[in-house]
């Protein structure tokens, strides 16, 4: 703007020296327009003519020659100059400078440090916008910008706890994939062989052997065939009881040995409805929607509601009598424990078999509502086969809920052990996954190799309190949403092993960073919550685990 201002008034300066007339006329002055002719009328006197009249003539004809001759030089001269030399240089050499280089430093150093070090959880949040705009605005290839990205934080993810709770939901992409270089990729190579080679013997050595499982049935079949039999002649109320085979054993991934059975001894209700007792969505109460004259279960009714604690007391008490009566085996009835649905027997001769015997109710309602949005297999088992599992009937066992400073006893938790025990019998994408003609997967090992791991902590740690709270059932939650995230057989291919494990012991590892297990048909229903585990022991169980992974789990040998 200073070059400007001193520039003008010095072209005005050159013009005034070479004469006053062209100085006068190039300011747009009506008065000056008759003395601009006055060259004219000197070449007019030397000629012919009067000077009045020669005048008088010049006076006609002065103007058309001032418009056709003066003003176009004026404007092509002067203007032209100031708007050519001053306005380009501004326009030209400012703005590029500042939108080539500032934007483009901005952009490319700022966003993918923050998203880095973004917390695992909002991972797949934030790749789908910034990594695209950002790679496309510079042209490099947008798939190959945003998998960097993703690779990033996934590394990140599994090494360091942070995040809050994602719908592990399943949500996907928890797993983390590690992008190595070629050295590391040998590490990675001889860590997986070394592994390996430790896993295959113990997967072998979970596995039950047929004569021992034999008898160990024929033991169960027999027990549970008579208290079938002697329950509805002690009380009417258990009137067409029946049998139902869960648990790890009839799911077929029991490991080490046949010593532990879960029976239910299912009894069909009719017309009853549930009534939610807290946010969690698993436990209710039951009452029947009319009364029923002469149904001996009136006889359980507490204002309106069937107890569950009084059906339950019921149930152990005929139990403890019966196994009296059985001469053939030695069974002693263990001390009741204040939340468990269970009866556990403990039959100590001929061998040692613990068996829980679970009393259920068989309701053939519609599930609730809770259930919706859980039991995403879809992408993994099809939509048909969970339309056809909705279809089946739902279990409630007496399970005492946690109410105020104290627990609600006459409350039934959901059962779903029917259900997943079918999962795992049927647990591939295609129909034939591990049949005699089909392809074999690994799931199943990962399952058994998982459930070992916290048995062998449980074990180790078995004069602390930590792991009490901890089971085997949150093994198999975070299994079943990692099956789920990984749809495909492929993915599980039975010689991929130590990746498959080290996938779920991973996704385990940020159930316990994020303090949030969901269940996998009632997706509000946290099992990792701090109403049920507290912080300290998922931090110790973290350690623990993460010790082991580090270090290629020693427990297995120990």
């Amino acid at each position: 703007m200073e070059g400007t201002a001193t520039r003008a008034p010095a072209a005005r300066r050159k013009g005034s020296t070479r004469g006053s007339c062209k100085t006068r006329t190039a300011r747009p002055r009506a008065p000056q327009v008759p003395s601009q002719a006055a060259p004219d009328l000197t070449d007019a006197a030397a000629g012919k003519g009067s000077l009045s009249s020669e005048s008088e003539s010049l006076r006609k004809k002065t103007p058309p020659v001032l418009q056709d001759k003066q003003p176009p030089v004026l404007q092509d001269k002067q203007p032209p100059v100031l708007q050519d030399k001053q306005p380009p240089v501004l326009q030209d050499k400012q703005p590029p400078v500042l939108q080539d280089k500032q934007p483009p430093v901005l952009q490319d150093k700022q966003p993918p440090v923050l998203q880095d070090k973004q917390p695992p959880v909002l991972e797949e949040k934030l790749p789908a916008r910034a990594p695209r705009s950002q790679s496309t605005k510079k042209g490099f290839s947008d798939s190959g910008d945003r998998h960097t990205l993703r690779d990033r934080r996934a590394a990140l993810k599994e090494d360091r706890p942070s995040g809050v709770p994602m719908p592990l939901s399943n949500e996907p992409g928890i797993l983390p994939k590690e992008k190595t270089g070629p050295a590391e990729g040998e590490k990675g190579v001889l860590r997986q062989n070394f592994v390996g080679r430790r896993l295959h013997p113990v997967v072998e050595k979970l596995k039950l052997r047929r004569p021992e499982t034999s008898q160990a049935c024929a033991l169960v079949n027999s027990l549970i065939d008579h208290l079938q039999r002697r329950l509805p002649l002690w009380d009417p109320a258990f009137e067409g009881i029946s049998t139902l085979g869960t648990g790890s054993y009839y799911e077929q991934v029991k490991i080490s040995a046949p010593n532990e059975f879960d029976v239910m001894l299912k009894l069909e209700v009719s017309r009853v409805e549930l009534v939610e007792y807290d946010d969690t969505g698993s436990f209710y109460f039951v009452k029947f929607k009319r009364n029923l004259r002469g149904n001996p279960l009136t006889s359980f009714l507490d204002n309106e509601i069937l107890s569950a604690s009084k059906l339950l007391s019921q149930f152990r008490k005929i139990i403890k009598e019966e196994v009296k009566r059985i001469k053939e085996m030695d069974i002693a009835v263990e001390r009741k424990k204040p939340t468990s649905p269970a009866v556990t027997l403990l039959i100590r001769k001929p061998e040692e078999i613990s068996v829980d015997v679970v009393l259920a109710l068989e309701s053939r309602s519609s599930w609730p509502q809770s259930t919706q949005g859980g039991l995403t297999i879809e992408n993994w088992l099809g939509r048909k086969v969970k339309v056809e599992f909705k279809y089946r009937p739902v279990y409630l066992v007496p399970k005492p809920a946690k109410g105020g400073n104290g627990l609600q006893a006459d409350t039934w938790r959901l059962s779903f052990s029917h259900i997943e025990k079918d999962i795992l019998r049927n647990h591939g994408s295609s129909k034939t996954c591990c049949e005699t003609n089909g392809v074999p997967c690994c799931r199943k090992k990962c399952l058994k190799l998982m459930k070992y791991l916290l048995e062998k902590l449980k074990k180790k740690f078995e004069k602390r309190k930590e792991l009490d709270k901890f089971h085997s059932y949150h093994m198999k939650t975070a299994f079943f949403h990692l099956c789920a995230q990984k749809p495909d057989d492929s993915q599980w291919q039975s010689g991929d092993l130590e990746q498959c494990f080290d996938n779920c012991v991973s996704y385990f590892l940020q159930c316990l960073r994020i303090e949030q297990l969901v269940h996998f048909f009632i997706p509000r229903y946290n099992l990792f919550s701090r109403d049920f585990i507290d912080k300290t022991s998922k931090e110790f169980l973290l350690r623990q685990i993460e010790f082991q992974r580090n270090n290629m789990f020693p427990v297995f040998e120990e």
